[in-house]
């Protein structure tokens, strides 16, 4: 029997394989059938993070479980890879120095604070992903961002730039959630 820690590192990599498969699949390579286990199919929302030598090549995700985990996967490692606005399309030959990360959400959980300074108060960096929601603005940063951005004032300024909107806004109509992730890296 295997402890949980080897299970979790398992599934991370059958789900990294399957984001690499889904992108190799994507540039022409011959299709890889895909694993048939039963926590495959149960409901998953992912993020997969592409990166080249370090810095940032495409990162897609899923906020909310939609589909089977395995399929959020393969779907959201080729928007990664494809579709990300940011940046041109992966082409064949980046393929060899491009690294995968699949991160697992949690479900959100909405936050209850009385102002910018409450929420910022109840932040755990490095623990939480967080959702920044107002009207039809909406950004989100991983966890992992807490890297780049370690200071909770810097994080949601970011995050409102990301949503569109100036570093200084607030109101109360605001809405915060947050999440945490289970990652594996390549």
């Amino acid at each position: 029997m295997t402890d949980s820690n080897d299970t979790e590192q398992d599934r991370g990599k059958v789900l990294l394989d399957i984001a690499r498969g889904a992108i190799a699949e994507a540039l022409g390579a011959s299709p890889r059938p895909r694993p048939r286990l039963d926590w495959l199919n149960e409901p998953g929302a992912t993020f997969v993070t592409l990166t080249q030598h370090g810095e940032l090549r495409g990162c897609i995700g899923s906020l909310q479980a939609h589909r089977p985990l395995g399929e959020d996967v393969w779907h959201n490692a080729r928007a990664a890879a494809f579709d990300d606005p940011r940046f041109a399309p992966l082409q064949e030959d980046e393929l060899g120095i491009t690294r995968c990360e699949v991160s697992l959400l949690s479900p959100a959980e909405a936050m209850t604070f009385s102002d910018e300074q409450d929420a910022l108060a109840q932040l755990r960096p490095g623990i939480d992903g967080v959702i920044f929601e107002y009207g039809r603005y909406r950004s989100t940063f991983l966890p992992q961002v807490w890297e780049q951005l370690p200071d909770p004032r810097q994080f949601m300024t970011h995050l409102k730039r990301k949503a569109g909107l100036p570093d200084s806004f607030w109101d109360t109509n605001v809405r915060l959630s947050r999440y945490t992730v289970s990652k594996w890296r390549e």
